[in-house]
C-alpha cells in the first residue's frame, strides 16, 4: 500500500529534513527514525529545514545528478527552469519583507545564493540550460504545474492561474479578408487539386535517435557565433556555366550557380547576397529551373512593381500579376503572384489555397520578429504550400549579414522548413544525427554550422565577385505611386497629353486640304512639343512638364527614403541624392522617424557645416546615410566610403547623374558601385529615364570620335513631351 503523503516525482516532500543531514552534523538514531505506525515521536524540524529554500535545494541536487547522465531530459530542464524562477522570486520577496530582521534577511539571501551557485555549476555543465533563464523563455504547462507543487511543498500559496481561453473550433476570417473574382474563376476552372502523397511524406520530421532529449535550436543559432570562420557563410554551389540567360540578358557567374543548384534539385535557399548582386533574377530563374510555378512572391511595397518588371525581363514567357488593395485587378491565372507584406492579412485565405509550387520572401529580415502578424502570415502561407506540394521551392532573400543577430533568422529558418518551434526538421535533423556529435562535444558547433549552411545558405559580397560585375552600374527600381497622389499625377499627365493632342490637331486643321491625318507627323509633333515647352517656361502657373516632374519627385520621396533605409541596414553607408529641398526634407524625416542617423549636404550650408557633415558620414560608423542636394553635392565631394547611392529624382541630363555617381566611384573605391534610380512606373518619369540613357550613349560615342555631343536638358524635356504626344495619338488610333 502506498504511504500516506507520498507525492509524484515532480513534487518535493515537506519532511525533506528526514532524508537530509542538518547543518549541525549527523542525526541521532532516535531523532531521525519514525515508526511505520507513527507511534515513535518525530524530532522537531530545524528552522533551516523549513520553507521553500530547502525544497529548492533538494530539487537542484536532483537536477545536478540528472545532468551528469547526459542527455538532459525535458523533465530535468523543466526542474532547472522552475528552481531558477523560484530562487529569483524568493530573493525579491526576502528583500522586500519588512518583517524580517537584518540578520535573518542576510541569512536567507545567503542560503538562496547557495542554491543559485549550484544552478550555475549545473549550467556550466550543460550551457543550453542558460536559454531557459532568458526573460522571454517559454514556461511550459508542466513547468507551471511543477512550480505550484514546489511552492506548496515550501509552505507558499501559488498564485491563481488565469482561466485558459476556451478553444476556438475555427477562427472566423477577419472582415477585411477578400477573395478576388479572378480567384473564384480559377477555382471554378480547377476545383480539385490532384493529391500529392509525396508531400505528406516530406512533412514527416526525421526521427531523432542519438539526439533525442537534447536542446538543439539554441546550439544551432550559437554555432554561427562560436564556430564563425570569418568568411561568408555559403553552401557549396555547382558550376553554372551551362545555365543560359533569356535572350538579351546576361547572367553573371555567381547568379548562374544558384540557378544550377535549383536545377539539380536543391529547393530551399537563404539567399543573402549583398544588394546589387541580382537576387531577384536568381530567384526567378531558380523558379524556372525548378518548375515552381505558380510562384508566390511576398515583398515590401517599395519593390512590388520592380518585381513585375523583373519577371518580364528574366522569365518573359511567364505572366505576372501584382495584388493591390482588394485584388480587383489580380489575375489568378498568372504564373507569378506578387503581394506586399501589408496586404497578406487581407488575402491570406486564397493565397494559401491557390496551389503555389514555390514561394519567395524578399527582404526576409522583415519577418525577424516571429510574434508579429507579418511573420505569422508568412509562416501560415508557407505551411499551407508545404502541405500541398512536395519539395516546393522556398527562397528567403535578404542582404543582412548572417553573422549579426543570428536570432533574427529563427522565423526565416522556419519559413524554409528547416526547423519548427522546438527542434530541427527533416534533412537538418538527419544531418545533425549523421555528425555523430552532441552539443556537449567540442566539435558540435562547427559541424552544426556546416549542416545549416548546406541546407541552402548563400552569401556573396560585392568584393567577392567583383570580377563578375561592372565597376559601376545604374539599377532602375520602378515604384508604383498609389493612392490619391498617384491618381492626381496620372490625371495631370493625361491633361497635359490632351492639351498636346489639341495643339497637334489644331495645327493639322490649319494646313487645310490635303493634310495627312492617318499617320503621325513627327516634325509637327516636335514643333508642338517645342511650343508647349516654351509656354511652360514663360508661365508660372498651371500644370506643365516641370511642375509634373517635381510632383512625381515629391511622391517618390517616401518610397526612395524607404529603400535607402533598407540598403543602409543591409550594406552600411548609403548616399541619397535629390534635386529639391522638400524631397530632402521628407527623406530626412523618414530617417529620423526610423532612428537612422544621417548627415545633410545642401546648397545653403556654410563651408564649415558642409565639412562637418562630410566628416560625420565618412568617419562616424553610426551615421548611415548622407542626404545630398544633386546640384550642391554633385561635384567636388569624395564620399567613397559608400558603394551604394539612391537617386530619388531624375536629372534632365546624363552628365548630372554621372557627376553624382562619381562622388563614390572614385580612385581608391575598392567595391563595385551601384546607383539605384527610383522611377515612378506608368508616368513620364519612365520615359525621361529612357531618354537620359539614350543620350548617355550619344555622349559616349562623341568621346570616341563619332562627332556627336551630349544632348542638353532642353533636348530631354522636348523628347519627353514628344513621346507623351505620340503615345496619346497612338492610343487614339493614329498610326
Amino acid at each position: 500500500m502506498a504511504r500516506a503523503g507520498q507525492r509524484g516525482s515532480g513534487r518535493a516532500r515537506t519532511d525533506s529534513g528526514a532524508q537530509r543531514t542538518g547543518s549541525g552534523g549527523q542525526r541521532s538514531a532516535s531523532g531521525g527514525q519514525r515508526s511505520g505506525s507513527g507511534g515513535q515521536r518525530r524530532r522537531a524540524t530545524r528552522p533551516s529545514e523549513q520553507g521553500i529554500i530547502p525544497v529548492l535545494a533538494d530539487v537542484a541536487r536532483e537536477v545536478e545528478n540528472a545532468v551528469q547522465k547526459q542527455p538532459t531530459r525535458p523533465g530535468t530542464r523543466a526542474k532547472f527552469q522552475v528552481v531558477a524562477l523560484l530562487v529569483r522570486e524568493e530573493r525579491t520577496r526576502v528583500r522586500a519583507d519588512a518583517g524580517l530582521s537584518e540578520s535573518r534577511r542576510t541569512q536567507e539571501l545567503k542560503r538562496l545564493d547557495g542554491v543559485a551557485t549550484l544552478l550555475a555549476k549545473i549550467a556550466a555543465r550543460d550551457t543550453s540550460l542558460l536559454a531557459l533563464l532568458a526573460e522571454d523563455a517559454r514556461v511550459s504547462d508542466a513547468a507551471r504545474a511543477l512550480k505550484a507543487d514546489l511552492m506548496r511543498a515550501g509552505g507558499l500559496e501559488p498564485p491563481e492561474e488565469p482561466e485558459p481561453e476556451p478553444p476556438v473550433a475555427a477562427t472566423p476570417a477577419p472582415e477585411n479578408r477578400v477573395v478576388p473574382r479572378s480567384v473564384i474563376s480559377r477555382q471554378l476552372a480547377n476545383p480539385f487539386l490532384a493529391p500529392d502523397f509525396e508531400a505528406a511524406a516530406e512533412r514527416t520530421a526525421a526521427r531523432a535517435r542519438r539526439l533525442a532529449g537534447w536542446e538543439l535550436l539554441e546550439p544551432l543559432f550559437r554555432s554561427f557565433e562560436y564556430a564563425a570562420t570569418g568568411a561568408p557563410a555559403c553552401m557549396t554551389l555547382p558550376d553554372g556555366r551551362l545555365v543560359s540567360a533569356p535572350p538579351g540578358r546576361q547572367l553573371m557567374p555567381h547568379q548562374a550557380q544558384v540557378v544550377a543548384a535549383a536545377a539539380r534539385g536543391h529547393r530551399t535557399f537563404l539567399l543573402a547576397d549583398e544588394p546589387g548582386l541580382g537576387k531577384t533574377a536568381q530567384a526567378l530563374l531558380a523558379a524556372q529551373a525548378a518548375d515552381a510555378f505558380p510562384l508566390l512572391v511576398v515583398v515590401p511595397n517599395v519593390v512590388k512593381t520592380n518585381w513585375a518588371h523583373e519577371v518580364g525581363l528574366w522569365t518573359p514567357q511567364r505572366r505576372s500579376t501584382v495584388v493591390h488593395g482588394d485584388g480587383d485587378k489580380v489575375d489568378a491565372f498568372a504564373d507569378v503572384v506578387i503581394v506586399n507584406y501589408e496586404l497578406l492579412d487581407r488575402h491570406i485565405g486564397w493565397l494559401g489555397d491557390l496551389g503555389f509550387r514555390g514561394m519567395v520572401v524578399d527582404e526576409a529580415h522583415f519577418i525577424k520578429n516571429k510574434t508579429s502578424q507579418r511573420s505569422q502570415h508568412v509562416l501560415t502561407v508557407s505551411d499551407r504550400i508545404r502541405e500541398r506540394t512536395a519539395k516546393p521551392l522556398m527562397m528567403a532573400l535578404t542582404g543582412t549579414p548572417l553573422i549579426n543577430d543570428i536570432e533574427d533568422f529563427r522565423a526565416i529558418w522556419q519559413f524554409l522548413g528547416w526547423i519548427d518551434d522546438e527542434k530541427p526538421l527533416g534533412a537538418l535533423m538527419t544531418a545533425l544525427e549523421d555528425t555523430g556529435l552532441t552539443p556537449a562535444d567540442p566539435g558540435f558547433y562547427a559541424a552544426a554550422r556546416a549542416s545549416v549552411i548546406d541546407m541552402g545558405i548563400v552569401r556573396r559580397r560585392k568584393v567577392d565577385v567583383a570580377a563578375d560585375i561592372p565597376a559601376r552600374r545604374v539599377a532602375d527600381l520602378p515604384v508604383e505611386l498609389d493612392g490619391a497622389v498617384g491618381r492626381s499625377i496620372r490625371a495631370a499627365e493625361a491633361t497635359l497629353a490632351r492639351r498636346l493632342v489639341g495643339r497637334y490637331r489644331a495645327a493639322l486643321e490649319a494646313r487645310g486640304e490635303g493634310a495627312v491625318v492617318d499617320a503621325i507627323d513627327l516634325d509637327l509633333a516636335r514643333r508642338v512639343a517645342a511650343g508647349e515647352l516654351k509656354d511652360s517656361s514663360d508661365r508660372s502657373g498651371g500644370e506643365n512638364v516641370f511642375t509634373m516632374v517635381r510632383r512625381i519627385g515629391q511622391a517618390k520621396a517616401g518610397l526612395a527614403a524607404d529603400y535607402a533605409a533598407q540598403l543602409a541596414r543591409n550594406v552600411g553607408k548609403v548616399v541619397f541624392f535629390a534635386k529639391h529641398v522638400d524631397v530632402m526634407d521628407q527623406a530626412e524625416q523618414t530617417f529620423a522617424d526610423r532612428g537612422i542617423r544621417y548627415a545633410s549636404i545642401r546648397g545653403d550650408q556654410t563651408p564649415k557645416a558642409r565639412e562637418k557633415a562630410i566628416a560625420a558620414f565618412t568617419n562616424d560608423p553610426d551615421v548611415s546615410i548622407v542626404v545630398c542636394s544633386l546640384m550642391a553635392a554633385g561635384v567636388g565631394l569624395n564620399l567613397q566610403v559608400a558603394s551604394n547611392l539612391v537617386l530619388a529624382e531624375l536629372s534632365w541630363t546624363d552628365a548630372e547623374q554621372t557627376q553624382a555617381i562619381d562622388r563614390i566611384h572614385r580612385i581608391g573605391q575598392a567595391e563595385p558601385v551601384t546607383a539605384w534610380r527610383i522611377i515612378a512606373a506608368q508616368t513620364i518619369d519612365s520615359k525621361i529615364a529612357e531618354l537620359i540613357d539614350a543620350k548617355s550613349g550619344l555622349a559616349a560615342r562623341a568621346l570616341d570620335g563619332a562627332g556627336e555631343v551630349d544632348a542638353s536638358s532642353t533636348d530631354v524635356q522636348l523628347e519627353a513631351l514628344v513621346a507623351l504626344l505620340t503615345d496619346a495619338l497612338a492610343a487614339e488610333g493614329v498610326a
